[in-house]
């Protein structure tokens, strides 16, 4: 009960963290101190493993920030497990809608579009401490969805880690396209039993 609620209140801090500190930089730099307390594998990549990749989404939705964007993956390898879980967290650490711009009064809060990553590092961080009979991997692609003269548009086609392609209608419906990716990514390196991805 104690490893959970504090890292409940983590997970809590993160999503109260102002956006211009909870960059997807320092979501990626929390994911390693995780990583390092708990012994967990880490690792860390962004626009160049991404174009190498094809992750089409993660691409189209980073391409109007300042910010780079961050692909975390955090490892936990239970001795002699045979099974494997994955945990796809979305990480939109600020959502303005890009070029579909939200209006004003919907954007506040927009911080917390990133809290399902920062549910998977709690969760990654209590499951370090209790040690399950299960492997367990952890991946957050971290973002902002932000409107600039590179930013994807409406009508764009964009394609896949997997080949599938999407249309983009609205660019405020950012989240599946990242988490596409984070899901092929989760099937082709580490073919989890289970997948369960997490959103705001």
């Amino acid at each position: 009960g104690e490893l959970i609620a504090g890292a409940v209140n983590k997970i809590r801090r993160y999503a109260d963290t102002p956006p211009n500190i909870a960059t997807p930089t320092f979501m990626a730099e929390e994911a390693k101190k995780i990583a390092d307390e708990g012994g967990l594998k880490y690792t860390c990549f962004g626009k160049e493993r991404a174009l190498e990749l094809g992750m089409g989404g993660l691409l189209a939705v980073g391409a109007g920030s300042a910010q780079p964007f961050k692909f975390v993956t955090l490892e936990y390898l239970a001795p002699g497990a045979t099974k494997t879980i994955a945990l796809v967290g979305k990480g939109i650490t600020f959502d303005t809608g890009g070029i579909s711009l939200k209006p004003s009064a919907y954007m506040t809060g927009m911080k917390y579009d990133m809290s399902g990553a920062a549910a998977v590092f709690g969760a990654m961080q209590v499951i370090a401490k209790l040690k399950p009979n299960v492997n367990v991997v952890g991946l957050t692609p971290l973002t902002e969805n932000m409107p600039d003269g590179a930013a994807s548009r409406q009508d764009d086609v964009i394609v896949h880690m997997n080949g599938v392609t999407s249309e983009i209608e609205n660019t405020d419906a950012e989240g599946r396209l990242i988490l596409a990716d984070a899901l092929v990514y989760a099937e082709q390196f580490f073919k989890p039993d289970i997948m369960l991805d997490i959103a705001t």
